[in-house]
């Protein structure tokens, strides 16, 4: 239970209402955090994660609250902060999920302009600030960690980070700045006992996937994955809990692939 002395850990997931997202948030509430769930238009899923969680939760103490905001902008995400700390009363970690795919595919020599902009707004230029705005108030020394081992922060990315897709160059970019983000934010933050770690996740299976389903289990069945199936929100929630737990204490700065043994190097 949660007193002054030992206050349950609040955490805030961006893009919690569906996929991966609901994955960590599902974990966090079976290792007794509390649970911001950030959504960006779909309150029904959110409403739905929210349920879930009550239903996984360990404690009665725990709480869990959708909270509405888009990313990619800058007054959403100052609410977004605002509203989670007016509702919970603290913060003590950060897990910057929420990410967008390309409308449609297209080849390199022909995206648009329109589309690089979004994708760098939401899957980049938002996780980074949102970061910021988090970090300032944990400098200002307003409260003190409910976690052990410090604040923490969560970048997940993605396999797309450092592996090309010509036909979705934005979504690449996105995620490559999105690593070196998280490179970043570890080195600056490292002497103020704040972990920054990156997840990695390989093809999952997400909304964003569902398109390209057939294509993919023929793909994993044939070994593209050396562990031969899609990756789920729980695979990557399971990574998230251990973070929070506390279970990677020196390993500020990580990039923990959560891809099934996609980027081992074979012939």
């Amino acid at each position: 239970m949660s007193n002054a002395q030992n206050p349950i850990p609040v955490v805030l997931v961006t893009g919690a209402g569906r996929g991966l997202g609901r994955g960590v948030a599902l974990q966090l509430a079976a290792e007794g955090c509390s649970v911001a769930i950030n959504y960006a238009g779909n309150r029904a899923a959110a409403e739905e994660t929210v349920a879930l969680c009550k239903q996984t939760a360990v404690s009665p103490a725990q709480a869990f609250f959708p909270i509405q905001a888009d990313i990619s902008s800058k007054a959403d995400r100052a609410r977004l902060v605002a509203d989670t700390l007016a509702h919970f009363g603290r913060l003590d970690a950060l897990v910057n999920n929420a990410g967008i795919a390309p409308k449609g595919r297209a080849d390199i020599t022909e995206a648009s302009e329109e589309s690089f902009e979004e994708l760098i707004r939401t899957n980049l230029q938002g996780p980074y600030f949102l970061t910021q705005a988090v970090v300032n108030h944990w400098l200002s020394g307003k409260h003190t960690p409910a976690l052990s081992t410090g604040f923490k922060i969560i970048y997940v990315t993605s396999i797309s980070a450092d592996t090309a897709s010509v036909n979705r160059g934005d979504y690449c970019i996105s995620k490559a700045g999105l690593a070196m983000a998280a490179q970043l934010w570890a080195a600056r933050l490292a002497a103020d006992n704040i972990q920054v770690v990156e997840l990695r996740p390989g093809i999952m299976a997400t909304d964003m996937t569902a398109g390209v389903k057939g294509k993919y289990d023929e793909l994993l069945q044939s070994g593209l994955v050396p562990q031969k199936r899609w990756g789920t929100g729980e695979d990557v929630g399971r990574a998230v809990r251990a973070i929070i737990a506390g279970d990677l204490p020196f390993s500020t700065g990580a990039v923990i692939p959560i891809d099934g043994g996609f980027h081992l190097r074979r012939l």
